[in-house]
């Protein structure tokens, strides 16, 4: 703050197609066995589990949890109404459920793998919820467009109020530094730097990068798996929604 400045925002949106998907389905059976209502379950879902996993697990991963609730005996109280014996000694069966949770991280294959759980006899089946993981490459495409909005803005300020831009004071991604209440904070150390009379550009980044040694993408494959393949008439649409991204940057100039 210890010269004029202009701090400008630069502020982009576009609209990309969701790249991930995901539902889940329930399985039941019930038997007086435990044991024999978790294998009659399991075995329902089996051909289901190994055709999704042929699909390769950078595509498509599924989640599975067991739970088991007792059936009641249950009786006719005076009044006629049903009531249920919670005891354990008044077991009839056991009712074994599997939650069936799919991520599908390609959404070549969502319309495939719905079909197919469908396909299974499913107690219950949800429906298919989208999500939007931005690559590096956008969210590097993102920022340069905002840094370049900021500059665009500063330029346009300057001219329009008769300054004159010189050089960058400031690079900020996380646009924080464009808030008055930053700018402010800075005004207090003002008098500190002009003692030593040093200016120095400050340049704040943030970057992603994908993990060392990761294993090449598994090549889609749509031969029959143990359970079949769906047939294409069988497949239901399933369109990916636009969803929005925002980026924000901060340029900080000095003014002649």
């Amino acid at each position: 703050m210890r010269t004029p400045i202009i701090a400008a925002t630069g502020e982009v949106q576009t609209h990309v197609p969701a790249n991930r998907a995901a539902f889940s389905a329930q399985f039941s059976a019930v038997d007086a066995s435990v044991a024999v209502a978790t294998r009659n379950v399991t075995e329902q879902v089996r051909s289901l589990a190994l055709t999704l996993q042929a699909y390769g697990s950078d595509k498509v991963q599924v989640e599975t949890g067991l739970s088991i609730t007792p059936i009641y005996q249950q009786y006719r109280d005076k009044q006629g109404e049903v009531q249920t014996n919670e005891q354990a000694d008044r077991i009839e069966k056991y009712q074994a459920t599997l939650g069936f949770n799919v991520q599908v991280r390609d959404i070549a294959v969502l319309e495939r793998a719905y079909a197919a759980t469908i396909s299974a006899h499913p107690t219950s089946i949800a429906r298919v919820y989208f999500s939007l993981e931005p690559s590096n490459e956008t969210n590097t495409e993102l920022f340069a467009a905002a840094f370049a909005d900021a500059s665009r803005r500063a330029k346009l300020a300057a001219e329009a109020t008769g300054a004159h831009l010189s050089k960058v004071m400031l690079i900020d991604p996380t646009s924080r530094a464009c808030e008055t209440e930053v700018l402010v904070a800075g005004a207090a150390n003002s008098s500190a730097d002009d003692a030593g009379g040093v200016q120095e550009v400050i340049v704040t980044a943030q970057k992603r990068s994908a993990p060392q040694g990761a294993p090449p993408p598994v090549p889609l494959r749509l031969a029959p798996a143990p359970g079949g393949e769906v047939a294409p008439t069988d497949l239901l649409p399933q369109q990916p929604p636009l969803e929005s991204l925002e980026r924000r940057a901060c340029v900080i100039y000095g003014l002649d």
